[in-house]
């Protein structure tokens, strides 16, 4: 049996994918931080907790990475008690996270010089998704290494879309995440600028909810004009890091990015308004904050 370990049962999107593996015929071992009951299940369902991370290397054919930012990433990684402290042969690591592709490639590079394989493999849709194991994948790295892990990914997955070699994904999810937060951002504002006119800013949802521009994001950030912050649930300050991370892609292509530029800006901005611990639709209060408008119940104008 394909032994399958894990590192990020705790967090959103990490706790699905990791039941999804343990109940559908894997053998799922996992690390902690710190002790935490969001396992139980995981547990119950026949996972195995161990020491730390180099273990999971000693002992696992696959290990999936749901962490943060590329330095938690390097760090579980290459850091002391790391996965590549002492890899099983034939290992293969699978970053899940939203990572920076040049570090990506970094990472694939010390991995075969272990004799491991490494793939991005970074996921959209959120964490209800991770429970039903309905999340999307894209999937870069070697043929090889792909077809090993694909039945992995498969357990979580509604939808694998393999993008080539190593660090294609994480470019595809930068982008896909910037995008997305561009819409928020431009959403956001013009929810402002309507109260600031005097119009009532769900006439902004209605409109745009009644042509082409219709998606599943407008009822997600107009929540907000309700009071409800969480139709989203992505954190605020880890939007502002993707959005950094495509900005400095942009950078190091020489490409010009202004809209992600922009974008990167309202995010920072709100963050530093003390809004990062909450999740995007939150943007909405920065607006009407830095505008002195009411846009939610508990706006202050």
């Amino acid at each position: 049996m394909t032994t399958v370990g894990i590192i990020g049962a705790t967090g959103l999107m990490g706790h699905g994918m990791a039941r999804n593996i343990v109940t559908k015929g894997f053998e799922l071992c996992f690390t902690l931080r710190r002790d935490s009951d969001k396992v139980a299940d995981l547990v119950a369902a026949g996972a195995r907790r161990v020491t730390d991370n180099a273990e999971l290397g000693r002992e696992c054919d696959v290990v999936v990475i749901c962490v943060t930012s590329s330095a938690d990433v390097e760090e579980v990684v290459l850091g002391k008690g790391g996965l590549l402290s002492d890899p099983k042969p034939g290992l293969v690591i699978v970053d899940a996270s939203t990572a920076e592709p040049g570090s990506t490639r970094r990472l694939a590079q010390a991995a075969a010089a272990r004799g491991v394989g490494f793939v991005d493999a970074p996921v959209t849709r959120g964490p209800q998704e991770a429970e039903d194991g309905t999340l999307n994948v894209m999937l870069g790295g070697t043929p090889e290494a792909r077809a090993v892990v694909r039945p992995v990914l498969e357990t979580y997955a509604q939808y694998i879309l393999e993008t080539g070699d190593i660090g294609t994904a994480h470019t595809l999810k930068l982008i896909n995440n910037t995008v997305i937060q561009s819409f928020f951002a431009a959403l956001s504002e013009g929810f402002g600028l309507a109260a600031k006119s005097g119009l009532d800013p769900k006439l902004v949802e209605e409109i745009l909810s009644r042509g082409n521009m219709a998606n599943g994001f407008i009822p997600q950030a107009a929540g907000a004009l309700d009071g409800d912050y969480g139709r989203m649930k992505f954190g605020l300050a880890n939007a502002a890091k993707d959005v950094r991370y495509y900005t400095r892609l942009a950078g190091e292509l020489g490409y010009v990015a202004p809209m992600g530029a922009a974008t990167h800006e309202v995010l920072a901005v709100a963050v530093a308004q003390g809004f990062g611990d909450e999740f995007v639709p939150s943007v909405v209060k920065s607006q009407a904050q830095l505008n002195g408008v009411r846009l939610g119940p508990s706006d202050v104008s």
